[in-house]
């Protein structure tokens, strides 16, 4: 298993990026959190199998219709071991 975080910056906030994100996250079969930022970034938590994070990840770079992701920074976090993917508050 391998947690990763990431901060995603452009526009994405006010697009369905975090809802999406849940729907990718879940059939992807990974774990763990999104969320908005105040500084109009998206910050996310994932952990799963090396492909599983692979295919999210890389669906991050690109976002929902209507989104534009300058970057998205992904470092190591480690894993919690944690079940489901939330939509969590704005932080």
């Amino acid at each position: 298993m391998r947690r990763v975080h990431v901060v995603v910056t452009g526009d994405v906030q006010g697009v369905g990026y975090r809802y999406t994100l849940r729907l990718i996250a879940v059939e992807a079969g990974v774990a763990g959190w999104v969320r908005n930022r105040r500084d109009g970034a998206v910050e996310a938590e994932i952990e799963g199998a090396p492909a599983q994070l692979d295919q999210v990840l890389a669906w991050m770079a690109e976002g929902p219709p209507g989104s534009r992701v300058d970057d998205a920074r992904v470092t190591d976090a480690a894993p919690t071991g944690e079940r489901g993917f939330e939509v969590r508050r704005d932080a």
